[in-house]
């Protein structure tokens, strides 16, 4: 099974690049999030016409946002509404005979990296606890991919010691994170393949004129599975190319392999 997860950026403002993408990578389940649109218009017949024609959606007018888009039927899917905001930040698909697949956009948590004076960053801060609490209880075999919003490792962004002040790095954050994982015993896929002290990015901001030559990246998005999965994935790659198509999200999409 080829799995996908992309922070699109809007997704009716850049389907030509998500038509690439399917046409070169030619995913079993794409995860999109940020998709930016409400259910009602959300672009189906465009996924139906590249082979995944399957669709959980949960959306809401120019926010947030998130859908997984499969080749073959699942058979449940749900969401979670977290930290009952009404936020459409989570949708889960229950595959046929197989894990469940979880699709997260959590919280960005805005600038400043105080609660206390920062709603936004007191936001996320619930919300992974929350996210926490729920993989404690989970029980079988899930998969879950998205735009988490932290860079936990020193080697997830371009430097460490800068970026200690920046939301997405600091150490509140990197310990919440750290929490979740170990809630459930998350395997990091991305960090079995690439050795933790090598650098791994998967966002560049569109602030650099030249994002490839300053590089200036930051690994926001994720795919971890449950213990039971260890073993399944066989490859993992970040597609950096496509973070230079036209008209490009800031996200670079994350493409992983397993053997279910």
């Amino acid at each position: 099974m080829r799995l996908i997860t992309w922070n699109i950026n809007s997704v009716r403002a850049r389907l030509d690049i998500v038509s690439q993408l399917i046409k070169t990578y030619d995913p079993d389940i794409l995860c999109l999030q940020e998709t930016k649109v409400q259910d009602q218009m959300f672009p189906t017949g465009f996924f139906e016409e590249h082979g995944l024609p399957h669709l959980a959606i949960h959306g809401q007018k120019s926010h947030h946002g998130v859908a997984t888009a499969s080749k073959k039927p699942f058979a449940d899917s749900y969401k979670i509404d977290w930290c009952e905001k009404g936020d459409a930040r989570h949708i889960a698909i229950k595959l046929a005979e197989g894990p469940t697949v979880h699709n997260f956009y959590v919280p960005a948590g805005g600038d400043e990296p105080d609660p206390a004076i920062n709603d936004k960053f007191a936001h996320k801060l619930q919300f992974l606890e929350e996210m926490t609490d729920w993989s404690a209880g989970l029980e079988g075999d899930h998969i879950l991919v998205g735009d988490l919003n932290i860079a936990p490792y020193e080697d997830d962004v371009w430097d460490h010691k800068k970026l200690l002040k920046v939301v997405s790095h600091t150490p509140v954050e990197v310990d919440a994170m750290l929490k979740l994982i170990d809630a459930h015993g998350w395997q990091d896929i991305m960090r079995d393949f690439v050795p933790k002290d090598e650098k791994l990015y998967s966002w560049w901001s569109y602030r650099a004129k030249d994002w490839s030559a300053a590089d200036k990246g930051r690994r926001l998005d994720h795919v971890w599975t449950s213990p039971g999965l260890k073993g399944t994935p066989t490859a993992m790659q970040v597609l950096r190319d496509a973070r230079g198509w036209v008209k490009p999200s800031d996200h670079a999409p994350v493409m992983v392999d397993l053997d279910l």
